[in-house]
């Protein structure tokens, strides 16, 4: 037994819960070729944003045979990128044995799709007495909003800012190289030249606003655009984007 087990020191680890930021690969069938040419064409749009992520492949919306499915050929095919892939999402059982087969975690969907089918159909059929009590519907407990984040300081090159509950204020320029994350709405109270997400945890409501739009990235929910996109509307003006949809609206603030 090591000294260290002896000397009275904490266990050595413990687990807590963590927000993280995931990017979902929404797949709707499966070619390594067809795959390959797709993925290499998006990272060249965003190669910065890319590298590196954590990666989920998402089923919800997977149309192709599940014989078809090869996780071991997709994740090499991201890591040859540098993109990680770390689980899959709302599969079935076939595909939930081929994820497992791959060493992939399950991640259970998140859609209402997904709720409505395995919510319990009201019983038509059932007879209803006279005495039947009324359904006493429950309080609503109003919560608080979650707080903003502020920020004074300029956001430099290399700098991450992150607002996992509620909104993100910037009173400050936003560098190129830079990147600001919120679960709620984005404000830059100056140039926003680096990547800015918003509604991270999947808020499609969310919106990014700022004085003067230069950025290098911005996302929404998931659905982004990059520097080239976001020049043919709003660029370096006083702007709000927001997802109207799945695509992402550039909105001058005077006509906002």
């Amino acid at each position: 037994m090591s000294d260290t087990a002896n000397s009275g020191l904490k266990q050595s680890f413990q687990l807590k819960s963590a927000s993280v930021s995931l990017t979902a690969l929404e797949l709707y069938y499966f070619d390594e070729e067809e795959f390959e040419t797709n993925l290499r064409d998006k990272i060249s749009q965003a190669p910065g944003f890319f590298k590196d992520i954590p990666l989920i492949i998402s089923l919800e919306k997977y149309e192709g045979l599940d014989s078809e499915l090869d996780f071991f050929k997709i994740i090499g095919s991201c890591r040859r990128h540098s993109i990680h892939v770390i689980g899959v999402r709302a599969a079935n059982d076939d595909q939930r044995r081929l994820a497992r087969g791959a060493s992939l975690a399950l991640l259970p969907g998140g859609s209402h799709r997904d709720q409505a089918a395995t919510a319990p159909a009201p019983a038509h059929d059932a007879p209803i007495s006279e005495h039947t009590a009324e359904p006493i519907e429950p309080a609503v407990v109003p919560s608080e909003p979650a707080p903003a984040k502020v920020v004074n300081q300029t956001v430099r090159s290399g700098q991450q800012v992150y607002a996992p509950e509620g909104d993100l204020i910037i009173l400050a320029p936003v560098q190129a190289g830079a990147e600001v994350l919120a679960a709620g709405n984005i404000h830059v109270y100056g140039p926003l030249r680096g990547r800015a997400l918003a509604g991270i945890h999947g808020a499609e409501s969310a919106r990014v606003f700022c004085q003067s739009l230069e950025a290098e990235l911005v996302s929404i929910a998931g659905h982004y655009k990059i520097s080239e996109d976001l020049q043919e509307n709003g660029w370096k003006s006083a702007v709000q984007i927001q997802l109207r949809d799945d695509l992402l609206v550039v909105t001058p603030l005077d006509k906002a």
